[in-house]
């Protein structure tokens, strides 16, 4: 897991490296141990490395192989880098390193843009071919890695995040209204390729991008997720097989791809404890585990102690709990926004930046249990969503999950776009679905969530706030695979028993029957939730300061309704309102004003 930066520049003009040296220092918590920049003529590659695999200098980045001209940066796991190496190997591929950096360059030799269908894992990367003069952006499947990129009249700039891009200066910082609205609909969400930003977009996951020497750009999809039943029925039995499989199979591969130790993210719930049940079963030895709790408000509890300690203790992990005061939540909030490549409205985020920095200080790769919810229908607004048969199937998915709908967006914005952005959006997502990949509604809902609204939400969440750390994590449950094969399954086996059923049956009889009979349960940081005294203090000084007047975002009117009665305001899946709004505000003073 590292930091990638870079410019290419087309025409007879030479990349700045400059500029690209001005990105590392934003990316040193990526990869703090060490760091690297090479260029050439038009492409100019920059790097900051956190060795996980072949922790010698020879799989140093960027990499470059004088015999074929190649040139890489890299960042992510390649789970199968073994067999594809074996058969570069039979192919007369000889390697100098022994991590899955060079099985990427080596790939790309043999197979071209077909290297990146072939890999399995969490990736984003660069790739410049001197000898044809062109540059390869690629992002996986899922969107776990990140990848933002800066256009301009005569080159691109990409970073893993939006810090490193803003460092390299001349960036257009203003913002976007139509993805305001997407944000403050989607909670937070702006699909790829937007940002809030004009000047800075995203690659699309399961997308590579080629641009030619001439500026010339072909962008092609490589992977769809299906979310059909297979030809083949099968039994309910049979299903449960192929998903503990799956899982076993997702999460093994996830602890052998590692030249260090590998920790689980232990929060008490069914995902990560089944997690760490599996890591057992799969061999792993004196495995160390982790969690996070804050203080209780009267209507929440803020740690899930109570479910973790058994499973660590059935399991004889080397556990640590930390509880974490509210105080120490606003003392470090800023260090946690300052964290965010893109805004993130998430309670947990600041819950995952604290639990982060726990965990690095004691392995430098983590498991977690990101994605479970959204590939196994484990949220209470799915079986709602499902039981509501009135109007389209764009209809029936906002009434139950957007933040607003457009009519409350022309009274929060000051100057919305003209049309109902999001609406349009979500209804073009469902109808492609609808008549392609999906067997039915709430398989083209898991399918959107999954592949496009968790890439914006929990996963880059907990990309952000480990690697703020330099820690690794790994999701096991978006291995694409196993996402493959839940997709296919009938939607019962998802949404029954309250949700996430067939984990449930996996689960039984391995984890306390505590942890799976328990209600639903959240990474709870209940003071962002229920806002009241210092954090209310906090938001109300943030939304009436000099900046937030000048930049005019938000109607007055909306705001002070909202800071009348803070705990009054939530989102249909229980967001604090006012905690949006502040959020974004404080993102904007962190990251925009200061450039």
């Amino acid at each position: 897991m590292c930091g990638i930066s870079g410019e290419f520049v087309w025409g007879d003009r030479r990349a700045d490296v400059d500029a690209v040296s001005r990105m590392l220092p934003a990316l040193a918590q990526r990869g703090p141990d060490a760091d690297g920049l090479w260029a050439s003529g038009r492409v100019a590659l920059g790097h900051r490395r956190l060795s996980i695999l072949d922790l010698s200098q020879r799989a140093h980045q960027p990499m470059f192989d004088p015999e074929t001209g190649l040139a890489l940066v890299f960042n992510g796991a390649i789970y199968n880098f073994r067999p594809l190496r074996a058969e570069l190997e039979r192919r007369g591929h000889r390697f100098f390193s022994t991590g899955d950096t060079e099985v990427i360059l080596r790939g790309y030799a043999e197979w071209g843009e077909g290297v990146v269908a072939r890999l399995h894992g969490m990736f984003a990367f660069a790739l410049f071919d001197s000898r044809s003069q062109k540059i390869l952006l690629a992002r996986d499947r899922m969107g776990i890695k990140p990848l933002y990129l800066a256009r301009s009249e005569t080159g691109i700039r990409f970073a893993s995040n939006t810090q490193a891009l803003l460092a390299s200066g001349g960036i257009d910082t203003s913002l976007d209204p139509e993805s305001l609205h997407l944000l403050f609909s989607l909670h937070a969400v702006v699909p790829a390729p937007r940002t809030v930003m004009q000047g800075i977009r995203k690659l699309q996951p399961a997308h590579f991008l080629v641009i030619e020497a001439d500026g010339h750009e072909h962008l092609e999809c490589y992977w769809r997720l299906s979310a059909r039943r297979p030809d083949q029925p099968l039994d309910d039995g049979e299903w449960r097989e192929r998903i503990e499989a799956g899982l076993r199979r997702a999460v093994r591969r996830r602890l052998e791809v590692a030249d260090v130790p590998v920790g689980v993210l232990l929060s008490g719930g069914l995902d990560s404890s089944l997690l760490v049940a599996l890591a057992v079963e799969e061999g792993a030895q004196d495995l160390r585990t982790f969690t996070v709790g804050f203080e209780d408000q009267p209507e929440e509890k803020g740690s899930e102690f109570e479910y973790s300690d058994p499973v660590a203790e059935r399991y004889a992990t080397d556990h640590q709990a930390t509880l974490i005061p509210n105080a120490e939540v606003l003392r470090r909030l800023p260090e946690a926004v300052a964290a965010m490549s893109e805004p993130m409205f998430g309670q947990d985020a600041v819950a995952f930046y604290l639990l982060s920095e726990q965990v690095s200080q004691h392995v430098k790769v983590v498991q977690s249990g990101q994605g479970a919810d959204e590939v196994f229908g484990g949220y209470f607004w799915y079986p709602r969503m499902a039981d509501d048969r009135a109007g389209d199937w764009a209809d029936r998915f906002r009434r139950h999950y957007f933040d607003r709908d457009d009519p409350e967006m022309r009274e929060l914005l000051a100057n919305p776009p003209a049309t109902d952005i999001a609406g349009e959006w979500l209804r073009g997502e469902l109808a492609a679905l609808e008549t392609d990949r999906a067997g039915s509604f709430i398989d083209a809902v898991l399918a959107l969530d999954v592949t496009t609204l968790i890439v914006d939400d929990p996963v880059k969440r907990v990309d952000n706030m480990t690697m703020a750390f330099g820690l690794e994590a790994r999701v096991p449950f978006l291995d694409h695979e196993l996402v493959e094969t839940a997709a296919a399954m009938p939607p019962h086996l998802k949404l029954g028993n309250g949700g996430k059923k067939v984990l449930k049956q996996i689960a039984r009889g391995r984890l306390p029957d505590a942890v799976l009979d328990r209600p639903k349960g959240y990474f709870p940081v209940p003071a962002l939730k229920y806002v009241r005294g210092e954090f209310l203090d906090f938001m109300r000084d943030i939304l009436g300061s000099r900046a937030a007047r000048e930049r005019g975002l938000y109607r007055p009117e909306y705001v002070q309704r909202l800071l009348a009665e803070p705990d009054g305001h939530f989102t249909r899946i229980q967001g604090s309102k006012l905690w949006h709004l502040a959020l974004l505000e404080f993102w904007l003073q962190t990251h925009v004003d200061p450039a």
